[in-house]
């Protein structure tokens, strides 16, 4: 069994819930691959795995747990800044361990993905995730406006004005500090 995901925010798309692996709580930045929660690396992996879905098709070992830091990585590059070629490199690379193979089901046209090496399996799909959020959307992709917030989200707002990670965490505190303010003036 899996122990519980100790993130404030979970159930974004696959590339940024890995992005979503780092938080910080009163200042102080949590890592879920670096012992949050009392979790070890591969149990924070394995915690992943399990919130994503990819639980039943690849393993928490070491070697994934590597792949998946190097995929972090460039993600977050590539998020914090679109035109940075270098950050655009590196989500190339690690695309370049999985590839997408046309097959025929019993549905119709499908696709499934292959990896030479499996332990690449998460990082590549957190990329992947990546391209088809710029491909839907990339307007959508944003960081919580929090100043103190790390969080990323995909913006499914009918009219895209989504500015917090969370209402209830976030948006609140700025609910409040607002109203603070506002009658401090007074």
């Amino acid at each position: 069994m899996t122990a519980a995901d100790p993130r404030p925010l979970t159930g974004e798309p696959v590339a940024l819930d890995l992005l979503n692996t780092r938080w910080a709580v009163d200042g102080e930045p949590l890592d879920l691959f670096a012992g949050a929660a009392g979790l070890t690396r591969v149990q924070g992996l394995a915690v992943w795995l399990e919130s994503t879905g990819l639980a039943g098709r690849f393993r928490a070992d070491a070697a994934t747990l590597v792949h998946l830091l190097t995929a972090r990585e460039a993600l977050a590059r590539a998020v914090a800044d679109p035109a940075d070629e270098s950050a655009r490199t590196l989500v190339d690379a690690v695309l370049e361990h999985g590839r997408i193979r046309a097959t025929l089901t019993a549905e119709g046209p499908g696709e499934r993905a292959e990896f030479a090496d499996p332990t690449w399996g998460p990082a590549w799909t957190a990329a992947r995730d990546y391209l088809d959020l710029l491909g839907s959307a990339p307007d959508r992709i944003r960081r919580c406006a929090s100043e103190t917030c790390v969080l990323h989200f995909f913006d499914v707002s009918r009219n895209g004005t989504r500015r917090w990670c969370s209402m209830a965490a976030c948006g609140n505190r700025a609910k409040a500090s607002r109203h603070y303010a506002r009658t401090r003036e007074r």
